[in-house]
C-alpha cells in the first residue's frame, strides 16, 4: 500500500475509505483499526494483530469483558462495498459459525424453564419422525441432542448439514433443499451408535433443536431467539445470515476462501466461491447460522453468570451440567452449546469455537469474571498457520493483566 493510502485509510474516521485504497492487501489493511483499547490491556491487541497478520486475515474483531463490563472492543482491517472500503467495526457483523450453539441451547433451557418443554421427551415424539429405519431413534431425547449424545457420528456418516448435492439426489427434490428434506433423509438412515453411549459432535443434532423450538413455541426461531433471549438483554443487532454477498445485512463484513463449491442453491451446477452458495446458510440456523459482532456475543455471555431476565439458577446449571458420558481425559464435557471444565478458581471456563468456509470465532468465559471473544472472515486453510492457537493466545494475554480498566463500553456499543 502506498503511503497516500495508507494516510487516507487512517483519516477516514467515519469508517468509509476512499476508493483510492480499494488495491490493499488483507495483511496490511488488517493493520487499520476501530475502537477502544485500554493501555493496560494493550498485549490482547498486540497478539491480534500478530495473529492476523501471520494469517493474511482481512477482517477480525476482539471484544474483552471482566465482570460483566466490556473493556476492549476493537475492529481490524477493511472491505469493500459499494466502491469504497469500510472499516471494520467494533459493531460489525460476522458469520459467527458455531457460536450459535449457546444461543440455541439457552433457547432450549428457556423453554424448559418456562414449563413448555420436557428436557427428557423424546425427539423422535416431538417431531414426528419415523424409528422404522432405527427404533433407537426413540431413545434419543432433548438431553442428548444438546449434549451431542443422540447417535449421529459425522466421522462415520455425512454430516447432514453439509450433504445437500446427495440429499437432492437421493431424494429426487431440487436443489437447494430445506429441514425438511434434510429431516427425511437423516431420519430413513441409521444412527451410527446408540443414544447415551458416547459423545460425538453433531451439527444435525443442533438443527434438530432449532425445529424443536419453533414446535413448541409456535414463532420462528429466529423471532423466538430474539424476542426471548436477546431482547431483554438489549442485544438487538443478531439476525440469521444470508448464502450470497448480494444478501449481507448493512454492516456485515464479506467472508474469504481459497475453496470453491458446486452451488447448494441451485442445479446449475455453477462453481461458486464456497462461503458464497458453497452451503446454505438459512439450513445452518440453529446449528451455526447467526451473525453479530465480537461485542455482542461477549455480553450474551454475560446471561450465563448469573439468574437473569433470560435465564434462572436452574437452567443456568443444567446448561452446563455434566452429561451421562463423555467427559474427556483431561476433564472437559460438553454442554448446552459449550464447552466446559472446572477452573483453579473453584468456578468453571467455559467456550466454543465457530468454524465454516470463510468464518472462525471464539468465545471464552474464564476464570476471574473475564471472557472474550474474537471473529475472523476467513478460517484455517491449507498452508496457514493453526487458527485453534487464538485460545491459548488470548489466554496469555489475560493473565498477563496487571490492573484491569474499570470503564464499562457497552454504553457506547449498545
Amino acid at each position: 500500500m502506498t503511503t497516500i493510502s495508507r494516510r487516507r485509510l487512517l483519516q477516514a474516521g467515519a469508517g468509509v475509505v476512499p476508493a483510492l485504497a480499494l488495491g490493499a492487501r488483507p495483511a496490511e489493511a488488517a493493520t487499520i483499526t476501530t475502537g477502544v483499547v485500554p493501555s493496560a490491556l494493550a498485549g490482547f491487541d498486540n497478539a491480534m494483530k500478530t495473529y492476523i497478520a501471520e494469517r493474511d486475515i482481512g477482517c477480525a474483531q476482539l471484544a474483552v469483558a471482566r465482570k460483566g463490563k466490556i473493556l476492549l472492543a476493537r475492529g481490524y482491517g477493511v472491505y469493500g462495498r459499494s466502491g469504497t472500503l469500510r472499516k471494520v467495526q467494533p459493531t460489525s457483523l460476522f458469520r459467527v459459525a458455531s457460536l450459535s450453539k449457546n444461543v440455541t441451547g439457552a433457547a432450549i433451557a428457556r423453554l424448559a424453564q418456562d414449563g413448555k418443554l420436557n428436557l427428557g421427551a423424546s425427539v423422535a415424539s416431538l417431531l414426528g419422525l419415523s424409528t422404522t429405519a432405527d427404533p433407537r431413534l426413540a431413545k434419543v431425547t432433548v438431553w442428548r441432542l444438546l449434549q451431542h449424545t443422540g447417535g449421529w457420528d459425522r466421522g462415520a456418516s455425512p454430516d447432514p448439514l453439509w450433504a445437500d448435492h446427495a440429499i437432492s439426489a437421493s431424494l429426487d427434490v431440487p436443489l437447494p433443499i430445506d429441514h425438511a428434506d434434510i429431516m427425511k433423509w437423516t431420519t430413513a438412515r441409521k444412527l451410527d451408535f446408540d443414544p447415551g453411549s458416547k459423545h460425538v459432535y453433531s451439527n444435525y443434532g443442533y438443527m434438530l433443536l432449532g425445529r424443536i423450538i419453533e414446535k413448541v413455541s409456535g414463532m420462528s426461531y429466529e423471532s423466538y431467539v430474539r424476542q426471548k433471549l436477546l431482547a431483554p438483554l438489549g442485544i438487538t443487532r443478531p439476525m440469521l445470515g444470508g448464502s450470497l454477498a448480494s444478501e449481507a445485512a448493512s454492516i456485515e463484513v464479506p467472508y474469504t476462501s481459497k475453496y470453491t463449491n458446486k452451488t447448494v442453491l441451485n442445479d446449475s451446477g455453477t462453481v461458486v466461491p464456497y462461503p458464497y452458495g458453497g452451503f446454505n446458510m438459512p439450513n445452518q440456523d440453529a446449528n451455526g447460522g447467526w451473525l453479530a459482532s465480537a461485542v455482542d456475543m461477549v455480553k450474551w455471555g454475560f446471561a450465563f453468570d448469573a439468574a437473569g431476565p433470560v435465564l434462572n439458577s436452574t437452567s443456568i446449571s443444567r446448561v452446563f451440567a455434566k452429561p451421562e458420558t463423555g467427559v474427556n481425559s483431561g476433564g472437559s464435557w460438553y454442554g448446552f452449546g459449550w464447552y466446559v471444565r472446572n477452573n483453579n478458581e473453584g468456578g468453571l471456563n467455559t467456550w466454543h469455537n465457530g468454524s465454516m468456509p470463510g468464518t472462525f470465532a471464539f468465545l471464552a468465559r474464564i476464570q476471574n469474571g473475564v471472557s472474550y471473544c474474537a471473529i475472523f472472515n476467513r478460517r484455517e486453510e491449507e498452508g496457514t498457520p493453526d487458527f485453534d492457537s487464538i485460545d491459548p493466545i488470548l489466554g496469555k494475554a489475560a493473565s498477563g493483566v496487571k490492573t484491569w480498566p474499570t470503564t464499562d463500553l457497552a454504553p457506547r456499543y449498545f
